[in-house]
């Protein structure tokens, strides 16, 4: 099914938790909601189900609004957080209680809460109640009961922020496969951006109940649109350094302090004509950034402040005029603390900012 968000807000008392969204969803699509705490994200995903009503804006179900449709009148499934299974319950009993609820017969529910079961591979625990149960068992459960309902929409709360780091990326392929056969709406919310990029098909950015960007996995990383998108999406996310647009020598650049770094002409005019004062935000990715124990061409001064091996990688933090600034570095990579290292970038992966939005040309050529 088709959801269309249009001019959609949600206020409560002077907080707007929701600020005039505007959102396609696609039919079978599978779209993540991210962004931090607070960023209405979860109120979003709320109005979509009815359990809030809109300040003003409409919802689109297949271009029906449902803004005044009851929430069990909406065909959509909700996973939350908690699980919301019910203790005195089997599994087979929480998996079948949408089905009783609708007055299905039992013989058919008991059938139908076996084979969601089956879906999500917990059909030996139907008999055990949830006490019997770990967290990823009884997330399993909650699944199953969503898809025991066979609705249109999925939408699904930080369904797996309660697991531990490993079950959780387990749990998250476990997911994306469930999507793939089912090929159902899904809505997802999370605070997690690598879970959100590495399961959707897009994703949408949420800061202050306000849309930033919807895009795909690729499309957020090679061209966040503003420094806050730029900021969020990553891991770690990019470096975002304070700048000014100036001349030395007769060169055009990007004065960082004492260091210059040079613009071509063409990029130069971009910048000019996009920018809407002199202050700028220059932006490069850790993996962007080659770290030298000598000074080489172009390359700028830093002083370690930490390094973060993390296996396949190191990631090695140092400050630059006060300002801290991260790298990828190969495995292996020793430095100590408080030592000169030297800085050189990727001309070709370079970002300008000014407050509101991208300036330069790097994503017209990735």
């Amino acid at each position: 099914m088709e959801v269309v968000l249009e001019k959609l807000s949600k206020h409560f008392g002077a907080v707007k938790a929701v600020d005039d969204i505007n959102l396609e969803i696609k039919d079978g699509e599978f779209i993540s909601m991210v962004g931090p705490s607070g960023c209405g994200k979860t109120t979003t995903l709320r109005l979509i189900a009815g359990l809030e009503t809109p300040t003003s804006g409409e919802i689109y179900f297949d271009g029906r609004p449902v803004s005044r449709v009851p929430p069990g009148k909406r065909n959509v499934a909700m996973v939350f957080q908690s699980y919301a299974i019910y203790p005195h319950m089997t599994v087979l009993d929480n998996i079948a209680f949408p089905l009783e609820a609708r007055g299905v017969a039992k013989k058919e529910r008991v059938k139908m809460a076996q084979e969601a079961a089956e879906f999500v591979r917990i059909e030996e625990l139907l008999n055990r109640k949830p006490a019997q149960l770990s967290g990823g068992q009884r997330q399993r459960v909650a699944l199953a009961r969503a898809i025991v309902r066979q609705p249109s929409v999925y939408l699904m709360d930080e369904p797996l922020s309660n697991l531990d780091a490993k079950l959780r990326v387990f749990m998250r392929a476990e997911l994306k496969r469930m999507h793939q056969k089912l090929k159902v709406t899904t809505i997802y919310v999370t605070h997690d951006q690598v879970e959100a990029m590495a399961m959707s098909d897009r994703v949408a950015v949420m800061n202050e109940g306000i849309l930033q960007q919807v895009g795909t996995p690729d499309e957020l990383y090679s061209c966040p649109v503003n420094q806050w998108v730029a900021g969020f999406i990553g891991s770690p996310p990019m470096n975002l350094i304070e700048c000014t647009l100036t001349e030395r020598d007769g060169v055009k650049c990007l004065s960082i302090g004492e260091f210059c770094i040079p613009l071509e002409d063409s990029l130069v005019d971009e910048v000019k004509k996009k920018a809407s004062s002199p202050n700028l935000v220059f932006g490069v990715r850790p993996e962007n950034l080659s770290v030298h124990k000598k000074k080489t061409t172009n390359s700028f001064e830093a002083e370690v402040y930490a390094l973060e091996p993390l296996g396949e990688y190191v990631i090695v933090d140092v400050m630059v005029q006060d300002k801290l600034i991260k790298a990828k570095t190969a495995p292996g990579f020793t430095a100590k603390i408080g030592s000169k290292v030297y800085l050189t970038f990727d001309k070709e992966a370079v970002y300008i900012y000014d407050q509101e939005k991208l300036l330069s040309q790097v994503c017209s050529n990735p």
